[in-house]
This record gives structure tokens, sequence and C-alpha cells, in this order.
């Protein structure tokens, strides 16, 4: 799917460099990628309902975008993704003796400074127990004066500046409305002198610290974002009162409790999961691997509820479900089979004198199929299975009991069932097929005892190029049977 990309322009020298190399790599169709910097002009009067916006970025911007008339006019999706107001919750049962206590000033700190505080997800409230919010102040601080800000090429430097001037004015002016409801506990007047040359044309900001002085008041750090190094810290009495202070944002992107308590994370989880797109439960066993508050994987939603702009940024390969559209066919099992490119149960099976393992990966059909001669279960199939597994199970060798089931009888073993009817349809002799890969939603539905006889269907139902070649030079692929 073609795509255009807009960047910010404060960040778009950076985006045109990664662009560029993108393209250079000739890993994408001509075309494909495409980049536009500056205004995009009527771009978004031009859409139809079969294009597709994804946008990341603040929230004021998405609202904008969202209700672009074009856009409502003809159903475009629009997927957005933004700034949310996070937090962290320190748990009341955590006490600043314990590990965990360090792990979440670590935690606040590092969020407050990677990026210089510019990135989504970084925690902008940090809600602590009342009888603890004094040590959790104190220690941060002490942290935050640890942090050297200046040019990133300078050694020891670990925070840089803003993204622009114009961020610099904004985080100000945002700043001093957050200190109308919250108190300063640590800023610009501790010490601040960011290091290298030139520095002082940059868009440098310091680390600041704030605390809020009530925390269930309207305003403040519940709605306002200064998207750079700052933090509020909020004092809870109970985690009843810290859920809701943490549902206050109106949704997030992602929400950290800290906590020793497995019982304590459960009842919080539940509950924060409504407002919040991620959850990072972070204690002394998961810190060691865990990727932090900042950092999603690749395989988790990142995106949020309300504010976070009830989308999720695009990235892998669960990106591709957002371009996709849905249409619902109906129609015979042959039709769908034909319509689908994929064998559907109950539709035409292609009958061969050859063997499916017989084929090469490229001769078989879909819908090709083999029914096998039957076979009789008998007791000895029983004993031998069992003594073989050492699945003694009452209801395959116990016959008062087996009697007395709902079955009325011994049956076999499923697992018995399953090897026998992979008896009936492998070919034993070398050919094209290497090996069995494995079995899906494999149930044992129907009970088979003494005496029954099976029969074994397989059917070529979908396949798959992996794009491989044996040492031989010959094609490689695989394809998953239907069996009954």
């Amino acid at each position: 799917m073609p795509c255009i990309v807009k960047p910010a322009s404060a960040t778009s020298y950076l985006t045109e460099a990664v662009v560029r190399l993108m393209d250079e790599s000739g890993l994408l169709p001509a075309g494909s990628l495409q980049l536009v910097i500056g205004g995009t002009g009527d771009l978004l009067d031009r859409l139809q309902g079969q294009d597709v916006v994804t946008f990341t970025g603040s929230a004021d911007t998405a609202a904008k975008l969202r209700v672009n008339p074009n856009l409502i006019r003809n159903s475009v999706p629009f997927n957005a993704e933004a700034d949310s107001l996070n937090c962290a919750i320190l748990a009341p049962d955590v006490t600043p003796d314990d590990e965990e206590f360090e792990l979440f000033i670590k935690e606040v700190a590092r969020e407050m400074t990677t990026k210089a505080g510019q990135k989504c997800t970084a925690i902008r409230r940090a809600i602590v127990p009342a009888t603890h919010i004094d040590a959790v102040a104190t220690r941060l601080r002490e942290r935050l004066r640890k942090v050297v800000v200046g040019d990133p090429s300078v050694e020891g430097v670990r925070m840089g500046a803003l993204a622009s001037h114009d961020q610099h004015k904004d985080v100000t002016e945002r700043l001093e409305s957050l200190l109308q409801s919250s108190d300063l506990l640590f800023g610009a007047s501790d010490g601040f002198e960011p290091r290298g040359q030139n520095v002082s044309q940059g868009a440098f900001f310091a680390p600041t610290l704030l605390r809020s002085r009530d925390p269930h008041a309207e305003g403040g750090a519940h709605d306002i974002e200064a998207f750079g190094p700052v933090s509020t810290l909020m004092a809870y009495d109970d985690l009843d009162e810290a859920l809701v202070l943490a549902a206050r944002g109106k949704g997030s992107l992602v929400a950290s409790l800290i906590t020793k308590d497995p019982k304590i994370a459960a009842k919080a989880i539940h509950v924060a999961a409504a407002w919040h797109g991620r959850l990072l439960v972070l204690d002394r066993e998961s810190a060691a691997e865990s990727t932090g508050h900042g950092s999603p994987l690749p395989q988790l939603k990142h995106g949020g509820p309300g504010r976070a702009g009830g989308g999720e940024e695009l990235g892998g390969l669960r990106a591709v479900k957002h371009y996709l559209q849905r249409a619902a066919v109906q129609g015979s099992p042959t039709m769908l089979a034909a319509v689908t490119g994929e064998h559907v149960r109950g539709a035409k099976v292609i009958e061969t004198e050859v063997h499916p393992f017989r084929r090469f990966f490229q001769d078989l059909q879909i819908g090709e199929s083999l029914l096998t001669h039957r076979r009789t279960v008998t007791e000895a199939d029983l004993v031998n299975f069992g003594c073989l597994s050492g699945d003694h199970f009452y209801m395959h060798f116990d016959d008062i009991a087996a009697k007395e089931s709902q079955f009325g009888k011994r049956i076999a073993h499923g697992y018995f069932v399953l090897s026998a009817a992979a008896g009936l349809f492998v070919s034993p002799a070398p050919g094209p097929v290497l090996a069995n890969y494995g079995l899906d939603t494999l149930r044992f539905i129907t009970p088979v005892g003494i005496g029954d006889t099976i029969q074994a269907r397989l059917t070529c139902k979908r396949k798959i190029d992996q794009g491989k070649k044996s040492p031989q030079g010959i094609p490689q692929g695989w394809w998953p049977g239907m069996w009954k």
C-alpha cells in the first residue's frame, strides 16, 4: 500500500534522512513510500473511502484532524496514537527500604529525561503513598541532580535539548500553568547549567519535578501536559484512591505499577486496564528483563483510549490489520473454497491415484484428498498403547467403571486414535515430504470404543511457499492438511 509520510517540521530533517536510506535500500517498490515536508495543502480533502489516515502526535492536533469534513463525509478510517498523561503508581506495600522503591525512582527519572521527556509515553504523573511522598521527592531530587544536560556529543551528557525553540516556549508556558496548582520541588534553579560549546543557542530545559497541592482538583497535571522533562508527584492514602487518580488522565498509553505484592497487582490491573492501553507491573523479579515503562515490545499494543487517541501506533505485523477491509462472503463450501483459494470442510475434493505425500509442493493441488483404508480398534490396541505410553486411565482399562460412565464402555486413548489415523494416511516410502510440522486445533470429540472402525481423510487445505530451497535446489514450502 503506498504511503505518504508527513513529519513534524521540527523533526523533518531526521525523517528525511531515514526515508532516504529506506528508499536507497531498494527494499520498497518504487513510489510506495513518499515524503512531504511542510504544508500538505488540501491533501485531506482529496482522500476517499479506500484511503486511511494514521496519526501520531499531540492530542490537540489529533482532535483537529479527526473532524476534517471530508474524512467524516467519506468515512475515511482515522487512527490516532496521541500523547497522554501517563502515570506510574508506587503501590502501598513498597517502602523506602525495598528494591522496588529504587526501581520506581529510576523509572520516573528515566522517563523524565530520555529524549528530554519529549515522548508520548513519558511519566507525567507519579502517584505515591502519602506516607512516602517526602522520601520519593528527596530521592528523585538526588537522582535528577546527577543528570548532566547539554551537547550529546560531550562526554558525560545524559540529556539533550528539546526539539526546537518553539517547543521550549510551549513547555515553559505549560509549566507556568502547572505551577498554579503545584509546588516546584526541583528545576532550573537547582544548578542547571548545560555543557558544551554554544549551548546558549540550544533549546535546553531543566528536569523539573512538581508536587500537586490537591491531586483531586480540576486541571493541573491531570489535564495539562508540558511536553518536556516535567513530572508531577501526587499523594494518595489507599490503593483505591491511587486508581481513581490514575483514571483522571482520561485515557493513557501506558501506566506502570511498582509493587511486590501479586494481590495488589491482581486488583489494580483489572481496574486500571479500562483507562490504559498498556500496563507494566514492575518488581525486582521482572526488572532485569523489563523493557521499561516507555518501551513497548513490537507485539504489544501501543495506543490507548480517550485522550490517548483511541487507536495505536502502527508497527510490525499487527499494523497490517489497520489497512485491511473486512467483507463477509456467503456460499456453498465449494464456492467459498474457489473464492478464498483455501479448502473449506464440505467442499468438493480432488480424488487422485497418487498419494499426496508422493507429490512435490508445486504439483500438489488445493483440495487434493486421500481417503484411507479402514482399521478396527481392538482390546489389544488399548493394552499395547497403555503399556507403551504409561497411560492407564480407568476409562481405557476398568470395564466396570467404564460401563458406569456416560460412555457405557471402555474407550480408546485419544492419542491412540490420532496415532492410528497417522498410520492410515502416511505413505512410508521416501518422497518429497520431509516432516509433519504439527497439528492445530486437535480435539477428541467422538469416543472410539473396542470394535469401532476408523478411517481417515487427508486433504490439502492451503499451500504456503516459504521461499526456501533444499540443498539440491528444489523449492520448498509447507501445506496444512485437513483430516477427519
